[in-house]
């Protein structure tokens, strides 16, 4: 891009620090918290991931946007992260998919983006100093007037974003994975009689609904705010809690019913939020990790046993409030021991804290949709 068509940019973080660089995407003023993912590919289902709302995503890859955007890759209808961050932009993708570019794709959905930062140096202060709020903006140029907005934004401690991001009417989700994206067709199974599955929407992603679909399950989608007796209703062989944004603390609605769902004894799946949400509902309390997990590949795993996994939170479990006379931990994040798992010893109740159907990421944890369906067969 001629330097002359450059659009100023700049981002403050709430410590005072500051970077110049250029506008990608729309133009104006957004606050959010900053995070960084390591990814070095699948920005696009990045961008789309609802548990993203609210945050303001550095990508620790160079270069953006080189495959351009396309309707397949979508996980929700619209991207609902706060802003993007990236070294190097993009303007003209080369991909045989694509049908639009990432700036424009951004500046259609009201997302402001900035480059040409160094996204390395960004990236450790994150480490060093943990998350925490920033602004990008094109609007507001003078740091200290940026920096009063970013320090009077809430944090996202106590924030329930899975009010904004969850559907707002029941719907059913009958699409599996296209055969020629399907990477487990020898292990699936197809029943007669499909299971009815009902997922809890905190943010859920349309991938995780397709491995549903795909490994022979009806899927019914339903608000966070939705009673266990309503979700009793369709008699469900078993209830899927998804993943989503914010602190599951705050979510009491969601904690409220799954408390209620436990006593249904039925099978139970949670992943990420949904992982978080189980621990709350059992008895747990959860916390802020300093910059979270954002990635591809996260190794979990316990006793000799390693899957590499995909992962984007800010909250985890705190292992010493969990129930020990009924829970335990099956699964560990090998980089730091957090809690990346969770399984009742008499019911068929699990969770994990990271993203088993693989949009971006490995298909290691793809076995997990099997135990669902395994729980579920056995009730039955």
């Amino acid at each position: 891009m001629p330097l002359s068509d450059k659009i100023p940019a700049l981002l403050v973080l709430a410590d005072g620090t500051s970077y110049h660089g250029w506008s990608f995407g729309a133009t104006g003023t957004k606050i959010g918290e900053v995070v960084f993912n390591t990814g070095m590919t699948g920005y696009q289902e990045v961008l789309t991931d609802p548990s993203y709302c609210g945050q303001i995503v550095i990508f620790t890859y160079p270069e953006l946007g080189n495959t351009g955007i396309n309707l397949e890759d979508e996980e929700s209808e619209r991207p609902l992260c706060a802003g993007a961050i990236a070294r190097n932009i993009c303007h003209r993708p080369s991909n045989w998919r694509s049908t639009q570019s990432l700036p424009d794709y951004l500046k259609q959905h009201q997302i402001p983006g900035i480059y040409g930062i160094d996204t390395r140096a960004l990236t450790r202060k994150i480490r060093t100093l943990g998350a925490m709020n920033g602004g990008i903006s094109t609007t507001i140029l003078d740091e200290g007037e940026l920096l009063e907005q970013v320090l009077a934004a809430p944090s996202m401690t106590g924030l329930n974003l899975a009010r904004q991001v969850t559907t707002p009417n029941v719907y059913e989700w009958t699409e599996a994975t296209i055969p020629a994206w399907e990477f487990n067709s020898e292990s699936i199974e197809t029943q007669e009689t499909p299971f009815t599955v009902v997922a809890l929407d905190f943010g859920v992603k349309r991938n995780i609904l397709r491995r549903l679909a795909s490994h022979g399950c009806r899927v019914i989608v339903v608000p966070i705010d939705t009673p266990a007796e309503e979700i009793l209703k369709y008699n469900p062989d078993g209830i899927f809690l998804s993943n989503g944004p914010g602190d599951p603390a705050a979510v009491t609605e969601g904690i409220t019913t799954v408390k209620a769902l436990l006593e249904s004894e039925k099978p139970i799946f949670g992943i990420c939020m949904g992982h978080q949400i189980l621990g709350h509902a059992l008895g747990a309390e959860t916390y802020k990790l300093k910059f979270g997990h954002r990635g591809l590949n996260q190794p979990a795993g316990l006793q000799r046993k390693v899957e590499i996994t995909s992962q984007n939170h800010s909250f985890a479990i705190d292992p010493d409030s969990l129930p020990a006379a009924t829970i335990e931990v099956s699964h560990l994040n090998l980089n730091d021991q957090t809690v990346a798992g969770l399984r009742h010893k008499s019911l068929p109740i699990f969770s994990v804290q990271y993203h088993p159907e693989a949009s971006p990421g490995p298909h290691d944890a793809d076995y997990l949709f099997q135990q669902f369906v395994q729980a579920m067969r056995t009730a039955r």
